[in-house]
């Protein structure tokens, strides 16, 4: 028994310090939710076969876990995802938990290629927005937002879409819709909107 407290220890002192040695990790297990916490409706969030689906009434999964102990600041993101038709979610970034409501800590990276919103995937929700879709419905792809210091960038497969700096695109008191440091958290939007996740991937970088 102690030694296996002692290997459970050593396995996740190893992903602390690969995260902070500027490696992928994974935080989606794709199996459970170990190392996230869901609001308002958990039912909303289930997995099955390796991949999370999200559909139904609000809720936000934030992530809690152990890398970097669900605190980013400089960091970079890659979630693998696919929307279905008129589907709308958002990947949250410096943000904190919050039991209710749509989160009031940090930005909103849009996911959303048909939903009647006319901010589309890879938005700096309502600061920085783009209006083109770069994928289709049904199509699996990957987003990934870098985030370092006043700036944040969005790729879609690749290709960066969308770039944000905080102290050239905002002027008077931010609030908390700012750039700061927290933690990430995936959005039910509604229950018309259905949403793969398969990977949740995270490299902090140095300050």
């Amino acid at each position: 028994m102690k030694n296996t407290f002692l290997i459970a220890l050593f396995f996740l002192a190893s992903i602390n310090l690969s995260a902070q040695t500027g490696e992928w990790v994974e935080l989606f297990n794709g199996k459970n939710f170990d190392g996230w916490k869901i609001s308002e409706n958990p039912d909303s969030f289930t997995i099955s076969d390796g991949i999370l689906k999200v559909e139904g009434p609000r809720g936000h999964m934030f992530y809690m876990g152990d890398v970097g102990n669900h605190d980013f600041n400089n960091f970079e993101l890659i979630v693998e995802l696919k929307t279905m038709p008129k589907a709308n979610s958002g990947i949250f970034i410096h943000t904190q938990y919050q039991e209710n409501g749509w989160p009031n800590i940090g930005h909103e990276i849009q996911v959303n290629q048909t939903h009647g919103d006319w901010r589309k995937t890879g938005s700096v929700y309502s600061f920085k927005d783009v209006k083109e879709t770069y994928v289709e419905d049904g199509e699996w792809y990957t987003e990934h937002i870098i985030v370092k210091g006043d700036e944040v960038t969005v790729k879609v497969n690749g290709e960066t879409i969308n770039e944000y700096d905080e102290s050239e695109d905002r002027e008077g008191d931010l609030g908390t819709k700012k750039l700061d440091h927290g933690t990430i958290a995936l959005q039910a939007h509604d229950p018309g909107s259905v949403i793969y996740y398969r990977s949740v991937k995270v490299k902090i970088l140095p300050d």
